[in-house]
């Protein structure tokens, strides 16, 4: 655990260089919605979080659902870092018989706590967690992260009612706000805008940020720890592509692999 906001921040860099390796190596994957959760990631998992790698299935760990989990790179990344499994077999990211597929398989990855892809669906799997830890009266967390297009489906909004009914105040959910998807601007295709005033309707507490500030998500976390009687919804605004100059804020970029010159550019202006 660490909460030099230095460390962390160089953390989420070296999260950012292995998704580029892996979207490279597949030619294939979602490196824009990857690169714009990469400090939330490292915020989560080497300072926030408690589990333990050498034990992925403890049942009092915490747990994360990445919900849009078109963007499995950013978790494989974080998970290789933090010792789940040797950061090698990032090489193999969609390979054929390799772990690491587009989408994260619980069964099958180390680490992962839901298996993802259908996009809607991750915050009812929380509310579940969320619920069977109230019920067995342990004391883990869950974290929900959302996609800002990916809230456009009405399941979310059943499940965000569910979760304040049940008055879960062992779930933060956070939403990736990058503004964009894959056919463009989020408020061109189905504006799910104000999202916070939305959240708030439902019964949530509510936090901005900005999710690309390392300090911003430290506050924001300790504050969501604070919060009884509610789920908390943190609105992390962040840069689609974060961190490749090419690649940010372009929605091409949210499920394209770079050619080999862009490539070699992107992990230059990384290493930087």
């Amino acid at each position: 655990m660490s909460t030099n906001i230095q460390e962390l921040e160089k953390l989420a860099n070296n999260i950012r260089i292995e998704i580029i390796n892996q979207v490279y190596a597949a030619q294939s994957g979602h490196p824009g919605g990857s690169l714009s959760i990469a400090d939330i990631m490292a915020v989560l998992y080497f300072n926030e979080l408690n589990v333990n790698p050498q034990n992925p299935t403890w049942e009092d760990r915490d747990r994360v659902v990445l919900s849009k989990g078109h963007c499995a790179p950013a978790l494989y990344a974080t998970l290789a870092l933090k010792g789940y499994f040797n950061i090698s077999e990032l090489q193999n990211l969609r390979k054929i018989d390799a772990i690491l597929q587009g989408h994260p398989d619980m069964k099958k990855v180390p680490g992962v706590d839901m298996t993802t892809g259908s996009l809607g669906q991750g915050l009812s799997c929380a509310n579940g967690m969320a619920i069977s830890a109230k019920l067995d009266n342990k004391n883990y967390r869950v974290y929900a992260i959302l996609g800002d297009g990916e809230i456009e489906e009405g399941q979310i909004w059943e499940a965000a009612m569910a979760a304040h009914k049940y008055k879960l105040d062992n779930l933060c959910v956070i939403v990736d706000n990058n503004n964009l998807q894959i056919d463009g601007k989020i408020e061109d295709v189905m504006s799910p805008y104000p999202i916070d005033e939305k959240f708030k309707s439902f019964g949530f507490e509510v936090i901005n940020i900005n999710g690309n500030n390392v300090k911003e998500i430290l506050q924001a976390l300790e504050k969501a720890k604070t919060i009884k009687e509610k789920p908390t919804c943190i609105i992390a605004k962040t840069t689609k592509g974060k961190g490749v100059s090419f690649m940010e804020n372009k929605a091409e970029w949210h499920g394209k692999a770079p050619n080999e010159e862009q490539y070699k550019q992107a992990i230059q202006e990384l290493k930087k």
